[in-house]
């Protein structure tokens, strides 16, 4: 059976999970952060099927996360590098890792983040770029975007011409007075599909 697409969903979260949600695309990205950039290094750190380890390596590439880099012409050998959108995931790594250690390491943690200079362990949290204050609720929350926005514009737009009667010369005017007018803006809240971006 075919996996459903999120490619076409306006939630930034679902999009990221069309490129790296599948789970060998997350550890392999993981072992890229610790150094790893050539085929056989990725299989044995992983122990994935070669044919496996080929498709999430070349959907990770399509994505733009990965890059090949030929450093053998005799035979042909490709290592794969970090891209700039691939390192970006960096802080998605470390929020897991934190996560991880938190909930499902009733032994332990066994990997830790700790500051390259002095060695003491680092607890990594989000934080607004701008205040520096630590994202957390009920401060922050997420709203509907500028796209979303426009797009539920536009939807509004096609429903209501969609959905006005076309004049009749022999219509009468109703007795209880004219029809009500179509609303000039829509609640982003109970928006359409077409406008909706929860994340």
């Amino acid at each position: 059976m075919q996996r459903k697409s999120f490619d076409t969903m306006p939630c930034p979260i679902a999009r990221s999970l069309e490129r790296v949600g599948e789970w060998w695309s997350i550890l392999i990205l993981r072992d890229a952060f610790r150094g790893a950039t050539r085929f056989d290094q990725f299989e044995k750190s992983l122990g994935i099927a070669p044919n496996m380890l080929t498709r999430r390596l070349n959907a990770l590439v399509e994505a733009g996360l990965m890059q090949r880099h030929r450093y053998s012409d005799h035979p042909p050998r490709d290592e794969y590098l970090l891209t700039e959108r691939g390192r970006d995931f960096r802080p998605v790594l470390w929020a897991l890792l934190a996560f991880g250690n938190r909930h499902f390491a009733p032994e332990g943690p066994s990997v830790v983040i700790v500051d390259g200079e002095t060695g003491e362990l680092a607890e990594p949290i989000l934080v607004d770029r701008r205040t520096l204050r630590p994202l957390t609720e009920p401060p922050f929350r997420t709203v509907h975007g500028a796209a979303a926005a426009e797009a539920a514009a536009r939807a509004q737009a096609a429903s209501a011409s969609t959905a006005a009667p076309s004049a009749s010369p022999s219509s009468a005017p109703s007795a209880a007075g004219p029809a009500s007018p179509v609303p000039a803006a829509t609640d982003l809240s109970t928006a359409s599909s077409a406008g909706d971006a929860h994340v």
